[in-house]
C-alpha cells in the first residue's frame, strides 16, 4: 500500500521547532442531522472523547508523536451519501473511516480494498457485514442475532403469541424485521402485517400504531433510533396498548426513559443500560461530565474502537497502512486497559469483530433484569 501524505502543522515560532507532531486523520460518516442525528452524535462523542484523551496523553508510533483529529461528514442516513462520503475523505489521504449503519456499511464495503484503501470501522450490529468476509472491516457490536431467540422466548412467555411489526424501513431496520418475524414463528407465534415506517422522518407514529393495534397484537416489534423509539412507545401506550415490546438494539432504554415514563417501558426487552454493566462508572461519569448527557453503547463502543486503533497502529508501526493496523487489532485490544474498553473485552476474531461481554434485558418494575443467551456468533 502506497504511504500517503499527512499534513503536519507548524508550531508556534516560540516552541522552538520547526515541525509540529504528525496529524493523522480519523474519518467519520454517519447521520448528523435528521431523525437519526442523536444517535449519530453519540457515535461521534465516544471517538470524540477517546481521540481527546489519547491526544493528551501522547500517542508514539515508530519513535514519532502522533495527533489524532476527527474529520466528520454527514450523510443524513443515506448510503449513497456515505458513499460519497467516503469517496472524500479517502481523497485527503484518510486511512481510517467509522460508519455507523448499516446501508451505509454495506455500500461502501466494497471500496476498502481498492485504491486507495482503507480501514472501514463498522458500527451496526448487522450479521451481512461480517458475512461480506471483507479484510477491511472492524466491526464494534455484537450480531443482533444474538438477541433473536431471548428476545422472543421471554416476550412470547410473558405476553402471548400473536406480534405487530412497527420497525424502521432503513435497510436495517429492514433485515431485523425479517429476522425477528422468522424467529417468532420459529418458535410457533403468529406474525401481523408489516406497519413499519422510516423512523429518520416520521414525525407522528400514531396512525402506524393504530394499524398496528388494530390486529390486537399481544407484543410489539419496534425500533431505530432511540427518540423516535420512544414516541413508537408512547403513541402506543396512549391507545391502551398493555403488551410487551422487542425493541431492535439500536434503541437504548437509557435514553427512551428520558421521553417517555419508565412505566411506559415495563414489558420491554432491549439491550441493558451500558451504565448497569460492571467496570463502566469511570467511563460513564467521565462522559457525563464532559458531554452532559447519558453515554450509550454507541458512545462506549466506539470510545473503545478508537483506542483500540491508536494502540494498533503503535503496533503495527505505522498510522498509514490500514492493512497491518487491522493485522494487530486483537493483540492491541488485549493490551488496552480496562476503563479503556468499557466493557469485558475478550480479543477481534480473525474476521475483524469485536469479542466482548454484551447483555440484553428485560424491564419489569423499573428494573432490568438480565436474559441468558442460548447462542453466541462471532
Amino acid at each position: 500500500m502506497k504511504k500517503r501524505l499527512l499534513f503536519p502543522t507548524l508550531f508556534a515560532a516560540m516552541a522552538g521547532s520547526a515541525l509540529a507532531d504528525q496529524v493523522v486523520n480519523i474519518g467519520f460518516s454517519g447521520p448528523l442531522s435528521g431523525g437519526a442525528a442523536f444517535y449519530g452524535k453519540d457515535v461521534q462523542s465516544g471517538i470524540d472523547m477517546a481521540i481527546g484523551e489519547l491526544n493528551k496523553a501522547g500517542v508514539t508510533v515508530k519513535g514519532e508523536k502522533v495527533t489524532f483529529k476527527l474529520v466528520a461528514l454527514d450523510d443524513r442516513y443515506l448510503p449513497n451519501e456515505t458513499a460519497t462520503n467516503v469517496k472524500r475523505l479517502t481523497s485527503q489521504g484518510i486511512d481510517i473511516i467509522f460508519v455507523p449503519h448499516s446501508g451505509g456499511i454495506l455500500t461502501v464495503q466494497p471500496l476498502t480494498t481498492r485504491d486507495p484503501e482503507f480501514l472501514l470501522v463498522a458500527y451496526s450490529s448487522e450479521p451481512k457485514i461480517l458475512e461480506a468476509n471483507n479484510p477491511m472491516t472492524f466491526m464494534l457490536p455484537p450480531r443482533y442475532d444474538n438477541y433473536l431467540q431471548p428476545f422472543v422466548s421471554t416476550q412470547m412467555k410473558a405476553f402471548g403469541k400473536k406480534l405487530a411489526l412497527v420497525g424502521t424501513t432503513s435497510a436495517y431496520g429492514k433485515q431485523w424485521t425479517e429476522a425477528i418475524s422468522g424467529e417468532w414463528k420459529k418458535q410457533g407465534g403468529t406474525v401481523g402485517g408489516n406497519n413499519g415506517v422510516d423512523y429518520n422522518t416520521t414525525v407522528d407514529y400514531s396512525s402506524a400504531v393504530t394499524k398496528a393495534l388494530a390486529e390486537k397484537p399481544d407484543v410489539m416489534f419496534i425500533g431505530g433510533p432511540s427518540q423516535p423509539t420512544a414516541l413508537v412507545v408512547k403513541a402506543a401506550r396512549e391507545q391502551g396498548f398493555k403488551g410487551g415490546f422487542i425493541v431492535m438494539d439500536q434503541a437504548k432504554f437509557e435514553q427512551m426513559d428520558t421521553i417517555v415514563p419508565r412505566a411506559y417501558l415495563d414489558g420491554s426487552v432491549g439491550v441493558l443500560p451500558t451504565k448497569e454493566f460492571a467496570g463502566t462508572q469511570v467511563f460513564v461519569a467521565q462522559y457525563q461530565r464532559l458531554y452532559k448527557k447519558i453515554p450509550t453503547s454507541e458512545a462506549a463502543l466506539n470510545y473503545m474502537g478508537m483506542n483500540v486503533l491508536a494502540k494498533a497502529m503503535e503496533l503495527a508501526g505505522t498510522t498509514t497502512d490500514a492493512t497491518a493496523i487491522r493485522a494487530k487489532l486483537n493483540d492491541a485490544s488485549k493490551a488496552i486497559p480496562q476503563n479503556k474498553s468499557v466493557y469485558k473485552l475478550y480479543g477481534v476474531t480473525a474476521n475483524g469483530h469485536v469479542d466482548a461481554e454484551f447483555i440484553v434485558a428485560s424491564v419489569k418494575n423499573g428494573k432490568y433484569t438480565r436474559l441468558r443467551l442460548t447462542k453466541t456468533f462471532k
